[in-house]
């Protein structure tokens, strides 16, 4: 499979989505401005797909970062594919707008490329983006999701992003949108975990009968952040099938698993604070897994989800429930 450093794969509106991605979620062993240098490096490196979030709270610092690489001749505004997302407190319809238009303010951009629902969870609709009640349990709200999507289409038509897409959606919430009356544009895209330890075949098969293009994150084994992910779970960069392919190949774990992932047709975003860390990510369009390859880490399967959510499994649309 033929992947150059600047091979992309055609959503189904038309644009254009570099096939690696840099991550800007940043736990809090890096501050924001570190997470900022490291979008300069990575652009440096030769990333032109960025995607980031509101709820990352960092936002102010990626735009610049982006805004510094357009000023020094880097790169061009219409080089970067920047990915943004709608959290849980501005999902109902009248919201959309309010948290798209946030964004674009802290990175001081004119247009998203691609903006995307987080999750399929509703919070209570409001400024504050983990409403709680007197006892600290999270107050849910229960906005339709095709309401959610037909502001997101508004926002399309508006000139405010390119594309409109969903993340961390199971089989069931992405064909509510699918079979909407009235559906203008359908998702780009499903950003999910998807790693060797969960690699997703199920719902990689449903988006790709529906053209719809499958993000993973978490590709490395997650940031291990915590009061977010289990820290006695397994390390994916640890496992011993797996770095014997990348032993093989003279290629790091890290290299190893991007290549895998891009090789079934994934869209895979890393992420690193750390320079060096960020250009050996990038370096994985020169080599390719043969099909022994591929089987052997086809059978890598714990079916681990690092990123569980637990903190609100009671709510009605909580995602992981169902099989994909």
């Amino acid at each position: 499979m033929a992947l150059r450093s600047d091979s992309y794969v055609v959503l189904n509106d038309g644009h254009k989505m570099p096939v690696l991605g840099f991550g800007t979620y940043n736990p809090h062993t890096y501050t924001k401005e570190q997470v900022g240098e490291s979008v300069k490096v990575a652009i440096e490196v030769g990333y032109r797909h960025i995607d980031g979030a509101a709820m990352y709270g960092n936002e102010v610092q990626v735009g610049e970062a982006i805004r510094s690489k357009i000023a020094d001749g880097t790169v061009t505004r219409e080089d970067i594919f920047y990915t943004g997302k709608l959290w849980n407190n501005n999902q109902a319809p009248e919201r959309v707008r309010i948290g798209l238009e946030q964004s674009l303010r802290d990175l001081q951009l004119d247009y998203l490329d691609l903006f995307l629902i987080h999750t399929p969870m509703e919070f209570q609709p409001g400024d504050n983006p983990f409403p709680t009640d007197k006892n600290g349990k999270a107050i849910y709200h229960n906005t339709d999701i095709r309401d959610t999507w037909k502001a997101l289409e508004a926002c399309k038509d508006a000139g405010l992003v390119r594309s409109i897409g969903v993340s961390n959606f199971n089989k069931r919430q992405l064909e509510l949108i699918l079979n909407m009356p009235g559906l203008k544009y359908k998702p780009v895209c499903n950003e999910v975990e998807c790693h060797i330890f969960l690699n997703q075949s199920k719902l990689l098969e449903f988006c790709k009968s529906q053209d719809i293009v499958l993000v993973a994150y978490g590709v490395l084994g997650s940031s291990r952040a915590e009061g977010w992910i289990d820290q006695n779970s397994p390390k994916v960069l640890e496992d011993s099938v797996f770095n014997a392919v990348a032993k093989k190949l003279n290629h790091t774990p890290g290299q190893v698993i991007q290549r895998y992932l891009l090789q079934r047709g994934v869209v895979v975003l890393a992420k690193s604070c750390i320079p060096e860390r960020i250009k050996e990510n990038f370096q994985v369009f020169d080599f390719e897994l043969n099909d022994e390859d591929m089987e052997v880490l086809n059978g890598v399967k714990i079916n681990l989800r690092y990123l569980t959510l637990d903190v609100w499994k009671d709510h009605p649309k909580f995602p992981f429930y169902d099989e994909y």
